[in-house]
């Protein structure tokens, strides 16, 4: 019991460390995270979303930015895994933790600050994003149930992100190594139906859309959001984020541990 309340002591020691640093650079922080997607559903929706809309890929009951909201959920907790990876490189490139090491803290406790202080961050995020959605258009059809399950798939996904990310950023060399390493999954995002319905893709890109990790996770979304079918989509995404999170908490342990004793 003593040994857990020490973890969880040391851990929301880490966690307002993390949040300091947020705070005192509250433009990089944001900006970093929301200006991708906020560029995009301006983008999308003002230039392409008339086009998009009179596909016949498209239901006509379904509006564009009701279709592009989810993805955008999605693409905002990527770009939240850059400032994430960034500031655990910098803990484990200049020091930081071979100093923590030599302290008497929970070692557990550094990675958890990270990912816990990160994961908020882009909750906020995401949040601004769906509020712009809102103010946009977005009119999901969800009920409070609904709205409950897809905010705790957005968190799995989110703490999933978050500790790969930790996880490359402490392992990284440097910030242009973690940069290099964040760069597929910006890109996948893109190569997803995040923006438009793989019925309109040619079929290599549409095979790649529809077998890539994020493609379930936005069907998910739109099923809980929109009201339309999740089918096994649902388990898939749900699979994918627990693999993520799987992979990244033992990467990060593993790099944490080779940091320090380096």
């Amino acid at each position: 019991m003593k040994r857990r309340s020490y973890v969880l002591s040391d851990t929301l020691t880490m966690l307002r460390r993390v949040i300091l640093h947020m705070l005192r650079n509250p433009f990089v922080t944001i900006l970093s995270t929301l200006a991708t997607p906020i560029l995009m559903l301006v983008m999308m929706y003002n230039l392409f979303g008339a086009v998009v809309q009179q596909a016949d890929t498209m239901s006509s009951s379904t509006r564009y930015i009701d279709f592009l909201t989810p993805g955008l959920i999605l693409i905002t907790s990527i770009y939240g895994m850059g400032t994430a990876a960034l500031r655990a490189n910098a803990d484990a490139t200049q020091g930081i933790i071979t100093r923590f090491r030599t302290m008497s803290i929970a070692r557990a406790s550094v990675l958890n600050g990270h990912v816990i202080g990160s994961s908020i961050g882009t909750l906020f995020s995401i949040s601004v994003v769906i509020g712009l959605a809102f103010l946009t258009g977005f009119r999901p059809t969800a009920d409070v149930g609904d709205w409950l399950t897809a905010g705790g798939l957005i968190v799995l996904f989110v703490t999933a992100l978050t500790w790969l990310a930790v996880a490359l950023g402490v392992s990284s060399s440097s910030p242009e190594a973690t940069n290099s390493g964040l760069y597929l999954l910006f890109i996948l995002p893109f190569l997803s139906n995040a923006f438009v319905p793989t019925d309109s893709m040619t079929p290599a890109v549409a095979w790649i859309a529809e077998n890539q990790p994020f493609s379930p996770i936005i069907d998910t979304l739109r099923g809980l959001l929109l009201g339309t079918p999740i089918g096994d989509r649902g388990l898939m995404a749900v699979a994918w984020c627990v693999g993520f999170a799987a992979v990244g908490y033992v990467w990060a342990q593993a790099a944490y541990n080779r940091s320090s004793n380096g």
